[in-house]
């Protein structure tokens, strides 16, 4: 069972509106590769530092990450939804007046300052100047939220409405609503016992591809994510993290990590060969930046639910086994740069070679 309706469910006005929410994250996609991974890159080489690039066995399920918050790599947590989240949500996930994306609210948080021009159609998706705001924001602390504007009747229109959004859903409750879903239990995540709940808790981790206790934005996000699930509608959620050096997108396909790696000359060249382009093809459309000897890409790895964390088949109550897996690597690629239109993602094999 799943939590959204699929297009088949949906009228021909919703289908259209999947349709052009779908085009749109596409868009959003390229926006966030670049913030997180093109960006901070250029952050590090102007400030002389090596970039410190993420090794293969940290984007292995369960795989154990250092902690350490690199300050230019930019973070950020965006939650963009299908349709507008309802007032009753604001318990947890905290958007007011106060922090919507007005003038006068942007420049008392000093996003702009009182010189800048204002125009009101940047907070929407589909202007040009959108990313100039976008940009702006990522900075800023929480997180922010895109949606559907419902005043928007005659056609539906996207915006960033909200900055400044705190996600104060307990990692508890989170867990729990994942584990009523699954079959782990049948009431609350306590009707076990302590050490049940604390098993589930770790693996509400897990499933979504982080390290038991992760901080800060990393875990908001998760739990945004599941509590999103509420809704009759898709969601995606976007995390830049310092400390992984990744961008993490978590959506109605599952839980994708993508991070810059270097090349060889000698890998650039099979790849080149394999996928029959030309060396300069490969260093023009999927190189972020060419350096002597090796080329920086930015390579992506999605991720598939086991079947223990997958609702049962037969719907019936199951025993939490803590020792199994709940993901494995489904497909990994090597992307084009981001704005690149003509070249597609390019399958590898890259964490288990």
């Amino acid at each position: 069972m799943i939590y959204w309706n699929v297009r088949e469910e949906l009228s021909l006005a919703n289908r259209l509106r999947r349709s052009y929410y779908e085009l749109l994250r596409d868009q959003l996609d390229q926006w966030m590769l670049q913030s997180a991974l093109v960006d901070s890159y250029a952050n590090f080489s102007s400030k002389k530092q090596a970039y410190p690039f993420v090794e293969k066995r940290e984007l292995k399920p369960r795989a154990r990450i250092p902690d350490i918050e690199h300050k230019n790599q930019n973070s950020f947590l965006v939650i963009f939804v299908e349709d507008t989240i309802p007032i009753s949500f604001k318990k947890y996930i905290r958007f007011f007046n106060e922090n919507k994306t007005t003038r006068t609210n942007l420049t008392e948080a000093r996003v702009l300052s009182l010189a800048d021009d204002f125009d009101r159609n940047q907070k929407y998706i589909e202007a040009i100047i959108f990313p100039d705001l976008l940009k702006k924001l990522i900075p800023v602390d929480y997180a922010m939220l895109i949606q559907r504007d419902p005043a928007s009747r005659t056609r539906d229109r996207y915006h960033l409405s909200h900055f400044h959004v705190r996600i104060d859903c307990p990692i508890a409750k989170a867990a729990e609503m994942m584990a009523l879903n699954l079959r782990y239990i049948s009431k609350d995540l306590y009707e076990r016992g302590d050490k049940y709940a604390e098993d589930i808790q770790k693996k509400f981790f897990e499933f979504y591809g982080l390290p038991f206790m992760s901080g800060g934005r990393r875990t908001a996000a998760i739990v945004a994510a599941q509590y999103l699930k509420k809704l009759p509608c898709i969601s995606t959620v976007y995390v830049g993290s310092a400390a992984t050096r990744s961008l993490t997108r978590i959506s109605e396909r599952g839980t994708s990590k993508a991070v810059l790696i270097k090349l060889t000359n000698e890998e650039m060249a099979q790849l080149a060969e394999s996928h029959q382009l030309s060396i300069h093809s490969f260093h023009k459309n999927y190189l972020v930046h060419k350096r002597e000897g090796y080329g920086i890409s930015i390579f992506q790895a999605c991720y598939s639910s086991t079947d223990q964390a997958r609702q049962p088949d037969d719907g019936k109550l199951r025993e939490l086994r803590p020792d199994l897996n709940w993901q494995t690597v489904s497909v990994q690629h090597i992307l084009p740069k981001p704005g690149v239109w003509r070249y597609p993602p390019l399958p590898v094999n890259l964490i288990y070679s």
